[in-house]
């Protein structure tokens, strides 16, 4: 540690270079877990928030809750087999509104819900819409920025079905469109508006939201015929277009740490090279290659704590600029573990100067000191 700190005074510019670039490799992959969390955080938030543990859809729609009808029935049945805690139907469905006569078009998920349920989201303003009038709604906090406020109306298109908004909750987006809670009737008017749109099944519902443990799944799908059951996880996970936002996101992570790593070999490498003579002279003088070893270790941790800190708090700056309609969401526990992970790509960057290091012959490179 005293010579790696020796050189980062005689080197200022060098290693200040060095760190700048590792700072901006972390930036970059700190960044882009903000964007990859803000786009699964709007991407399927409610189900996230919700109080459920499974999920029960139709068979054979691929847990695509906007493919799966079950009548309602399918609750109690569900309800009734042995394990189940607690049972909840649930709609769904996508629609736009606008507020009053405005022009402006929102495009939003509606959620139909039993507000007794455990289904109900918390309310952050106004109130539930339990024992209010028919097509009362909740609506997520994101519908302020078009300006809706308690007691606004929204319009649905284009069946024109009048919605009037009693309450806000926070937090509640699906397959990245703000959320809608209402009771289950007003959502069947809208869903199934047109004759026979249900097929044959009475009363349907969407889904129906579970809470038992894992074991109990396998019997649900046994006891109540024409349903699969999924786990929430495996439900955001099957919402449209979120594995495919994951998966890129991911590998261009995978991408970054890997050049990172390369970057931090080559430089370190040089600089090795750069410094042959001088170990070669330290080892002369009775320095043993563990502890050159342990010096440029130092060196490497050290560079890249900055580094990585000093991306961190320009990450957390930029994240407080960032405009709301962004998906963006920092969470520390990731940063903390990317932090790390970027710790170790620098000391196995290392790797190839610790074997050259190691191969210095000192009388070789004694006899290359001018």
């Amino acid at each position: 540690m005293f010579l790696a700190v020796r050189e980062f005074r005689h080197a200022r510019l060098r290693y200040i270079l060095i760190g700048a670039i590792i700072a901006l490799i972390a930036w970059l992959v700190f960044l882009l877990s903000g964007l990859a969390t803000g786009l699964a955080t709007d991407n399927g938030a409610s189900l996230m928030n919700m109080e459920a543990d499974h999920l029960v859809f139709q068979a054979d729609v691929r847990f695509f809750l906007h493919l799966s009808i079950l009548p309602e029935e399918a609750v109690e049945a569900v309800r009734a087999v042995p394990g189940v805690t607690a049972a909840a139907p649930l709609g769904h469905l996508t629609v736009t509104v606008t507020r009053g006569e405005e022009d402006e078009k929102i495009d939003a998920t509606i959620l139909a819900i039993d507000p007794n349920s455990f289904l109900a989201p918390r309310i952050v303003e106004g109130q539930t819409f339990a024992g209010q009038p028919a097509a009362s709604v909740v609506v997520n906090d994101s519908f302020k920025r078009h300006g809706v406020r308690l007691g606004d109306q929204l319009i649905v298109s284009p069946s024109g079905t009048v919605l009037t908004v009693v309450g806000f909750t926070t937090g509640q987006t699906y397959n990245h469109l703000p959320v809608i809670f209402m009771d289950i009737p007003t959502w069947r008017e809208l869903k199934f508006a047109a004759p026979g749109s249900a097929g044959s099944v009475v009363d349907p519902i969407s889904a129906v939201a579970v809470q038992m443990d894992e074991s109990t799944a396998a019997r649900v799908e046994q006891d109540v015929p024409g349903v699969e059951v999924a786990t929430r996880q495996v439900a955001l996970e099957n919402l449209p277009g979120y594995r495919e936002e994951m998966g890129t996101i991911t590998l261009i992570l995978a991408f970054l740490f890997v050049i990172a790593a390369f970057v931090l070999a080559v430089f370190f490498y040089i600089l090795t090279l750069q410094k042959t003579n001088q170990f070669g002279v330290l080892k002369a003088l009775g320095a043993t290659t563990s502890f050159l070893a342990r010096d440029l270790i130092a060196q490497v941790i050290l560079l890249t704590l900055l580094g990585v800190a000093a991306a961190a708090g320009l990450t957390y700056i930029v994240a407080a600029m960032i405009p709301p309609e962004i998906p963006f969401s920092l969470d520390s526990r990731l940063i903390l573990t990317y932090a790390v992970v970027l710790v170790g790509v620098g000391l196995l960057g290392t790797l190839l100067s610790l074997r050259r290091i190691a191969k210095i012959d000192p009388l070789i490179a004694i006899g290359r000191v001018d």
